[in-house]
């Protein structure tokens, strides 16, 4: 079995209302879906989720040149895909970062093998530990009473922590947020502030000594994504645990995180990662060090979520942790998909969210299947699909 033809097709999923975070309204979802086919007509696919300037620096157009000229000719045409730990550190030998785009190429080989052999995709990662993802829910950037009822809602709706995007205002504006959300949620709720990487250390010291009475789960990225050594003073100083996500890329951040000592745990995305295999990886290093991990999404279509879902029921120091891997319902303005063609989107069948948990499809593979009608209305603006073939 050899890989003959690779499709990438650049899609942008609008969404029903606007995603706020610090600086950045989102209105659409500009993602990358792929098709690796092989001579026995068996596809995998995949969808990188949303594209980011500021978060991985990659976005449709790189990833694009990345995998079709560099990735394709050089590491996947005539070779077998079942054999993904020799692609990915081929990819990882021939080229630098880019770990949005190998994610993409990673989890489309795990799709396609897992349709080879018949089995989900979680079977090629240990089997099933738990019955689906716990979720947390994300609230968009807001004024505090509008963030209040947010978390009031989807508390409703079965989620299981509530996390809140700040940073770019004043250091007013971030107490005025959480203080709010406190009081309505209450003390027992899970509670968590996302800072991706905004303030300097004199304003998250500041800042978090104001938030520490409010018992915060945790602060995410307080500090720049290479202030490690910033984090390590920041964590002496306040009481709320650090979890770092930008600075956790690569294994050797890890390391570097782990000696330290500058974080209480680690944040992970599949697609920072570089896929399920060297997340496989991460979450080793994390077991290793006792941290607690949650796993968040790119905002993405139910098979952007898939792997996320797949690996988290299925590794056993995972499944003890919650996700916030809610992209699905971000694309489709909903708190539940009850049904797997509930929503139109770039899947038929999406995995289903119930009670602020998310269940894998048990298909082969992801078990998704595209709406190619929806795709082709979709398609980004300005941008054309390319097909790869030998």
């Amino acid at each position: 079995m050899k890989i003959v033809k690779v499709e990438l097709i650049p899609v942008t999923s609008p969404l029903p209302k606007p995603f706020y975070m610090p600086e950045t309204k989102i209105t659409g979802i500009d993602s990358l879906l792929i098709k690796i086919h092989t001579d026995t007509g068996l596809v995998g696919i995949a969808d990188s989720g949303d594209t980011s300037t500021w978060y991985r620096g990659e976005i449709q157009d790189t990833m694009m040149g990345i995998i079709g000229k560099h990735i394709v000719p050089r590491i996947l045409l005539g070779e077998d895909p079942r054999n993904i730990e020799k692609i990915v550190g081929r990819m990882d030998t021939l080229i630098r970062d880019n770990n949005q785009a190998k994610a993409l190429v990673d989890f489309a080989l795990h799709d396609l093998k897992g349709k080879i052999l018949g089995v989900p995709v979680y079977q090629l990662l240990g089997g099933k530990t738990a019955p689906s993802q716990r979720q947390g829910w994300v609230c968009s950037a807001g004024s505090a009473q509008k963030v209040a009822d947010e978390a009031l809602e989807a508390l409703k709706h079965g989620f299981s922590l509530i996390k809140l995007k700040i940073g770019a205002g004043t250091e007013k504006d971030d107490v005025d947020v959480v203080s709010t959300v406190r009081a309505a949620i209450g003390d027992d709720v899970p509670l968590t502030v996302d800072v991706n990487g905004f303030w300097n250390y004199d304003r998250a010291l500041k800042t978090m000594r104001k938030l520490d009475p409010f018992e915060l789960k945790c602060v995410e990225q307080p500090l720049p994504w290479w202030d490690i050594e910033g984090m390590a003073r920041l964590r002496q100083q306040i009481r709320t645990p650090i979890f770092a996500d930008e600075s956790a890329q690569e294994l050797h951040h890890l390391r570097e995180l782990i000696e330290r000592r500058a974080c209480d745990g680690l944040f992970i995305k599949m697609q920072k990662a570089g896929g399920l295999l060297k997340s496989q990886r991460w979450l080793t290093m994390a077991r290793l060090a006792d941290m607690g991990v949650m796993s968040g999404c790119m905002i993405g279509s139910g098979l952007e979520a898939s792997p996320s879902c797949h690996l988290w029921v299925a590794d056993q120091w995972a499944s003890q942790f919650l996700g916030e891997n809610v992209g699905p319902l971000t694309i489709s303005g909903a708190w539940s998909i009850d049904r797997p063609d509930q929503f139109e989107g770039i899947c038929l069948n999406d995995p289903l969210f119930v009670n602020g948990e998310m269940i894998p499809n048990e298909g082969p593979g992801f078990g998704i299947e595209l709406n190619e009608e929806f795709i082709a209305r979709n398609i980004t603006r300005g941008m054309v699909p390319v097909t790869i073939t030998a």
